[in-house]
């Protein structure tokens, strides 16, 4: 189960990506390979990154890999019913430990990173709907891992693509997090699963 769990979240890191800026009409799966290509370039080439420099490793997944996505909305979908009835600040701190709980994870599953190829499967309906799901499979050591993820269309002038769920062996992101999330909140309310992953965060830290 262990292994599973790391090839999951190591998956899900090759999916996210590094880059700055994408073109405003760029169609999703292009996205998807853009970005894909990009990571592992970066890992491969970065002694540092490739040595599991973690604090490195975690200011890149930060400042470069969240951008790609809508977080509050990921964060919203795992909580479920509770997330409408917390308060503002209780949003704000639950969405902060979660990210850095995902932050730390993919960026140990980053130093893992080695001869990982992607192959992007044709896109299934219109590209330029709002909410769709571009589907890959991971190819490298051992059997393919199939990962589908989901991405929404952002409007204005910053126009792009975000993942807000994925997909891994049949393993969705939010779904997994929800079911825990709310065995937490039954248990301890809002504040007992910020605590909870609170607690999660600095025993990682201390780990690292």
């Amino acid at each position: 189960m262990m292994k599973f769990f790391f090839r999951f979240f190591l998956t899900i890191s090759l999916a996210l990506g590094l880059s700055v800026a994408w073109a405003n009409d760029e169609a999703p799966d292009a996205f998807v390979k853009r970005i894909t290509t990009e990571t592992l370039d970066a890992v491969r080439t970065d002694k540092s990154l490739k040595a599991g420099d973690i604090n490195k490793i975690m200011q890149l997944v930060d400042t470069k890999l969240m951008q790609h996505v809508n977080f509050r909305r990921m964060t919203a979908l795992a909580t479920g019913p509770g997330w409408r009835k917390a308060t503002p600040e209780q949003q704000d701190r639950l969405q902060a430990e979660f990210k850095l709980l995902l932050i730390r994870t993919y960026s140990g599953a980053l130093t893992q990173i080695s001869d990982q190829t992607i192959e992007v499967k044709p896109l299934r309906g219109a590209s330029d709907d709002k909410n769709l799901v571009v589907q890959t499979e991971v190819k490298g050591k051992g059997d393919p891992i199939q990962l589908d993820y989901r991405l929404e269309k952002t409007p204005g002038d910053g126009a792009g693509w975000k993942i807000f769920d994925l997909n891994v062996m049949g393993i969705w992101l939010v779904e997994n997090y929800r079911s825990q999330f709310s065995k937490e909140i039954n248990t301890g309310g809002m504040d007992g699963l910020i605590k909870s992953l609170s607690e999660r965060n600095k025993s990682n830290a201390k780990k690292a």
